[in-house]
């Protein structure tokens, strides 16, 4: 697909485009802050009826529309069976006593002032060797939950933290999955790919690193950590489980098998089955016991609501509410695409730019709108990457570009979007209690810095021009081997 291409295409006006995105939005907003209300299900089902009312209106058939909306959900089927894995994983890991042993040691080796940095550290670690971010936040991350608990740091912190650290790995691993889909609909290599990223995912990195560390002396103050409140904690996980290190086994399966590049969802299944068989010969769970676990989540009554309200979680059941989201969103995004609404409005966008800095921001822009309105990052990144192609190609730039721009609008803004695949996990998999009606805990958003960060830096160096590789002789060369027309704003053909 390219921008000059689907001018002849029979896509709807830009106005008429808009209608259902805006009406949808204005939906949402009044669930969410006319109501207070945060299940976003039934106006994104409403958007999908607008949209498909649209199609029929301009002669689309139904059959076709249907077809538009399934083929989204079902190239996101990978990402609704690492939903479901990871709820087994948090049930079962609790179990293990994996999480409290996590708990236990953080809250007994890590200073409090240093938490937060600590715990983007370690998420960035364990995304970068997973390539999974949303199995990083429901593993790590939740243990990382419970010991920002006994400090006493404020959830939406400890979550910021975690979801910068998660994602951060996730844009720059070459196991990730929409680290590998930019690339690919781009035209660029992985490595080459990743490598041109740096400029951004490193500053951001140490900007959230600086504002964490800040933060940790502001929050903690001098003597303000309640260590009753911590060893009360302690001392409820060493009555409830065996804590030591063979209850780390199902955590260190899972790395190893990372490590050695195998494939994400046999690796997290792994881990499953590893936490299972701890939880069995170690902690002396039954097997029935294990499998309601995996099913419904772990259950513990302690008397300390901190640990309760920190192990009562995981299960399959858990990610139903967001395993129910992300289909009705993706059959959003789907009904969007087929209709051919999403296409209207970047070519619309398109039309308007000329400039470098105007194009590579608009690309950002456009995967961040994408998200927000379709709800799935995948889409983020395929739609704009396909579509802005060809105007990088025409005016001489590097499509790297391009695929660093829809990695940073769609790859680390999908968790602060509460009704993206990305944020209602991170919502669901943190227990952030948003269904509950706790919306300061979206507080999370603006405070995972290394996410919204590194896309502003991106702006700054579209329009400056730094750290922006203009195409190379070989890319060139590449173009015409691939009988891509190479051209510029005008539709004239340029000399390579």
């Amino acid at each position: 697909m390219n921008a000059i291409a689907s001018e002849d295409k029979n896509l709807p006006s830009l106005w008429l485009a808009l209608l259902p995105v805006v009406l949808t939005l204005g939906l949402l907003a009044l669930q969410l802050f006319y109501y207070g209300d945060f299940t976003p299900h039934i106006p994104l089902i409403i958007g999908l009826a607008i949209t498909a009312l649209l199609g029929r209106m301009r002669g689309q058939v139904w059959p076709d529309i249907r077809e538009g909306v399934f083929h989204v959900i079902h190239v996101s089927m990978p990402s609704l069976a690492v939903l479901i894995i990871v709820g087994m994983i948090i049930g079962v890991w609790i179990a293990s006593g994996t999480v409290p042993t996590l708990i236990y040691y953080g809250l007994t080796l890590l200073n409090p002032s240093i938490f937060l940095a600590a715990a983007m550290i370690l998420c960035a670690v364990v995304s970068l060797s997973l390539g999974t971010s949303w199995g990083t936040v429901g593993t790590i991350g939740l243990a990382l939950m419970g010991i920002g608990a006994g400090f006493d740091v404020p959830v939406y912190w400890t979550a910021g933290a975690v979801v910068s650290g998660a994602f951060f790995g996730d844009k720059i691993s070459p196991l990730s999955d929409t680290t590998n889909l930019a690339p690919a609909v781009t035209g660029v290599t992985v490595f080459d790919h990743i490598q041109n990223m740096l400029p951004t995912t490193v500053p951001a990195m140490l900007i959230a690193l600086t504002i964490y560390i800040g933060a940790g002396f502001m929050l903690m103050g001098e003597g303000e950590t309640s260590f009753d409140a911590i060893n009360a904690i302690t001392s409820g996980l060493q009555d409830q489980f065996v804590i030591g290190l063979v209850p780390l086994l199902p955590a260190l399966v899972v790395v190893g098998l990372a490590v050695t590049k195998q494939p994400p969802l046999p690796s997290l299944f792994s881990g499953v089955l590893a936490g299972g068989f701890v939880a069995i010969f170690w902690q002396g769970e039954g097997l029935h016991d294990v499998f309601t676990y995996a099913q419904s989540g772990f259950a513990i009554e302690t008397g300390v609501s901190d640990i309760d309200s920190l192990l009562n979680a995981g299960g399959i059941q858990s990610m139903m509410w967001t395993i129910s989201l992300m289909l009705i969103a993706l059959g959003f995004g789907g009904a969007l695409e087929r209709t051919g609404c999403l296409e209207a409005i970047i070519n619309a966008i398109i039309k308007r730019v000329s400039s470098f800095g105007a194009v590579q921001s608009s690309a950002i822009a456009t995967s961040f709108a994408t998200n927000v309105v379709a709800g799935d990052p995948y889409i983020s990144i395929a739609l704009p990457g396909r579509m802005y192609a060809p105007l990088y190609r025409g005016i001489g730039y590097s499509t790297l570009n391009l695929s660093r721009a829809v990695e940073e609008g769609g790859t680390l803004m999908s968790p602060l979007i509460p009704w993206n695949a990305g944020g209602a996990f991170v919502i669901t998999a943190l227990g952030l209690g948003i269904m509950d009606g706790n919306l300061e805990n979206l507080l999370y958003i603006p405070l995972a810095f290394a996410c919204w960060t590194a896309p502003v830096i991106g702006v700054f160096y579209a329009l400056t021009g730094l750290f922006s590789p203009k195409a190379t002789d070989d890319e060139r060369a590449t173009w015409k081997d691939q009988n891509e027309d190479v051209k510029d704003m005008s539709g004239h053909a340029l000399t390579a």
